[in-house]
């Protein structure tokens, strides 16, 4: 992930870093009128806020007289899902040529995340006058779109009958793609593997991206080079083609297409110079490689979970030392770590109701044990609305429960796998499912929970543990699968990784952005894992 608050991204960019690009296109409807003789020219500034303080991002050309404006100067905004990114839109009517805001008439504004919009891909909002009542009938059109070219290209290549380049056996060979670059010179995109003592290879199949290999431009000129390898790098030259992916996506599997490999120098001395053998397209498909921000803009909800430890070992809840004690800031670790991750993916759940379950505490009034109680105590509906919601329940609850133990997860893990089962019905790239954990110390149940973790694998579902306390973590790290493969005491192992484990300890004198980037940023990876896995396009996705 990107870390960086700045509005341009500083670092490497690669697969993990999950940068992207979303185009904001801006539309007003009955704004206020603030000509006298003629209606309002309206422009829209985009403000966003970084260390607290809004800072002029862009803005869009004037529309003159009009109250309805499409503009068409669009917004480019980097990504970031593990940051709340704080954007405010306000419209102003141009009545001088000045850089100056407080020179043109203010129309309205409005302020929500970059989060919210791209949830709902479009939204359209009331704008508000400085005193947060309406501006008129005033209203802004806020829609999103990812920017990045998700084609991927897959080639599957072959030779036959290639000149012999070696003396003693024949050749060992192996191509190369290259595109025009900006400078006109020949670019290198890709190198296949060499292919050893042979004149008729068959090279694996690769895939790269269409904008790597012809700038996501299927009619551009590549070039296609043939080369026999040697060891010492004196690579002997076989013969080029120019081609274009538009060409050679003519190749179906039972129809390949054959393209002469010519060697210019043969070509001007030879009369009688055919080619230097054929390059074979097997076959060229064009797919598209989905990112997290395609199946948010497809419709994705991320269906968020919190489960409480209530053990005994968190200390009674009225001792200033316990760490479920509510300091005067009327905070604490759990409050933190709620909060840090709750107020990011709020943003994608269109109800913003959210279970919150208790574990490891005897409820009244029988006082028995519970390892998954709803803590605003209503089993049937255990949902809390917003962050702030789980905030008061627990609050609330922390009274009427007595610590107890011991600490069992899997209850917790196995009641949001039953939902996330029930999701998977619908075949469909429509729901995700996280829980976040908020416990003190060490697992009782160990085996269970590694058992239910590796079955939860195979779900929509990732696990978020923040571990709050000086307790040891080392079985935490353990289920955390960075270092190695996670497995059930069947044998069984996960699918793939799907708990990120964080000690609460680490984040204590860090601003608290900084816990949800930790916390977070492996969640775009493993929701798009997912959904590949299971061969899940995003819901409103386009053929390639």
């Amino acid at each position: 992930m990107a870390y960086t608050v700045n509005p341009t991204p500083v670092g490497p960019v690669g697969s993990q870093y999950c940068v992207c690009k979303v185009e904001l296109s801006i539309c007003g409807q009955n704004l206020l009128d603030r000509d006298v003789t003629s209606k309002s020219d309206p422009f829209c500034v985009l403000f966003m806020e970084i260390n607290g303080k809004w800072v002029e991002l862009d803005r869009t050309e004037t529309a003159v007289n009009n109250l309805n404006p499409a503009f068409a100067k669009k917004f480019i905004i980097d990504y970031h899902f593990e940051e709340v990114q704080k954007l405010k839109f306000a419209l102003f009517d141009q009545d001088k040529s000045s850089m100056q805001l407080y020179e043109h008439d203010f129309l309205g504004e409005f302020s929500c995340t970059l989060g919210m919009i791209v949830s709902s891909k479009k939204i359209t909002r009331t704008l508000l006058l400085g005193n947060g009542k309406p501006a008129g009938k005033g209203m802004i059109t806020i829609a999103a779109q990812e920017l990045s070219d998700n084609r991927v290209i897959t080639l599957s290549m072959a030779g036959r009958k290639l000149d012999k380049k070696d003396l003693f056996g024949k050749s060992d060979p192996f191509l190369e793609f290259y595109k025009p670059g900006d400078d006109g010179k020949w670019m290198l995109v890709h190198r296949t593997e060499v292919i050893k003592y042979t004149l008729d290879p068959v090279w694996k199949p690769f895939t790269v991206p269409l904008v790597s290999l012809c700038d996501g431009d299927v009619e551009k000129l590549i070039k296609v080079m043939c080369y026999d390898y040697d060891s010492d790098g004196g690579h002997d030259f076989i013969g080029e083609f120019q081609t274009s992916v538009a060409k050679m996506c003519e190749a179906q599997d039972a129809f390949p297409l054959e393209l002469e490999c010519i060697n210019p120098k043969k070509q001007k001395k030879k009369k009688n110079y055919k080619n230097s053998g054929i390059i074979v397209v097997k076959s060229c498909k064009i797919t598209r490689d989905f990112s997290f921000l395609d199946y948010i803009l497809g419709g994705c909800q991320l269906m968020f979970t919190v489960g409480i430890d209530f053990t005994a070992s968190n200390g009674n809840p009225r001792d200033p030392s316990s760490l479920h004690y509510i300091n005067p800031m009327g905070t604490n670790e759990y409050l933190s770590a709620i909060w840090a991750v709750g107020q990011i993916i709020q943003d994608y759940d269109s109800d913003k109701m959210f279970p919150a379950l208790g574990f490891g505490a005897q409820l009244p009034p029988d006082w028995k044990v519970s390892h998954e109680f709803a803590i605003n105590f209503n089993p049937t509906n255990p949902f809390c609305s917003g962050v702030e919601g789980i905030v008061q329940a627990y609050s609330a609850c922390l009274p009427h429960i007595r610590f107890y133990g011991p600490t069992n997860f899997s209850p917790i893990i196995n009641h949001v796998a039953r939902f996330a089962a029930q999701a998977t019905q619908q075949q469909t790239a429509s729901q995700y499912f996280i829980l976040l954990i908020i416990t003190d110390g060490v697992i009782s149940d160990m085996d269970e929970t590694r058992h239910a973790v590796v079955q939860a694998s195979k779900l929509p579902m990732s696990i978020i543990i923040v571990g709050v306390g000086n307790a040891d973590f080392a079985a935490m790290e353990f289920l955390d699968g960075d270092s190695r493969v996670l497995r059930s005491y069947t044998g069984e192992e996960a699918v793939r990784d799907i708990v990120q484990f964080v000690p609460f300890r680490d984040f204590r004198n860090a601003p608290k952005e900084t816990l949800a980037k930790a916390v977070l940023a492996e969640l775009p990876q493993q929701v798009v894992q997912y959904f590949k896995h299971q061969n899940l396009p995003p819901i409103n996705s386009e053929p390639a």
